[in-house]
């Protein structure tokens, strides 16, 4: 089992760092973070997982760390360095098809927990699945997204031990990604300067 964890995680990894080396807004591009997402996908099946419990907690959650988030992007983006690599994954969200760029954000978000917070906790943990998960995400070389990861990595980890399953992480993922599409990038444009 966990062999086969592994090569979904490496292939997963290899597609995510190549999605994110494509032209924003391009074909390659949402081909292929939608190849991540079915790799996400086709991992989650390594192992059964129950849904879990859900109320209005994950929506709340989603909403609650989007508003950590763009106060963080509030700062971030007077910070050079902290600058350039937000605006180096918003650019992504701004860029060709938005409804495709979203699509692919929200499938992504949901395999994504299917997955690490599927098969990947039940094998390693709490702990383990949202290391795997930071480490994963820095096939991307984008230190914004792995300072995300390792947050909300935690988050969702604590809401699949809470809940019992996966649903929790899943909805408070893919709110919290559409508000981070929708809404960050207006923040954070490409040309500001301090």
């Amino acid at each position: 089992m966990k062999t086969a964890l592994g090569l979904v995680t490496a292939a997963g990894a290899g597609l995510l760092g190549h999605s994110l080396s494509r032209k924003p807004g391009s074909a390659e591009f949402v081909g292929s973070t939608a190849a991540v997402a079915g790799v996400w996908a086709a991992g989650s099946l390594l192992d059964r997982t129950p849904a879990g419990r859900i109320g209005a907690g994950p929506v709340a959650a989603g909403v609650g760390a989007f508003v950590l988030f763009r106060a963080g992007a509030e700062v971030a983006r007077r910070i050079p360095v902290l600058r350039r690599a937000l605006q180096g994954v918003l650019r992504y969200a701004t860029a060709g098809n938005g409804g495709a760029v979203l699509l692919t954000t929200l499938a992504n978000g949901a395999a994504e927990e299917l997955f690490f917070r599927g098969p990947v906790y039940n094998a390693l943990g709490a702990t383990g699945s949202t290391a795997v998960y930071v480490l994963t995400t820095t096939a991307t070389r984008n230190p914004a997204l792995v300072v995300a990861s390792a947050v909300m990595g935690t988050v969702f980890a604590w809401q699949r031990r809470s809940g019992g399953g996966v649903l929790a992480p899943v909805v408070t993922h893919v709110v919290w990604s559409a508000l981070m599409v929708w809404r960050l990038p207006a923040l954070v444009p490409e040309k500001a300067g301090p």
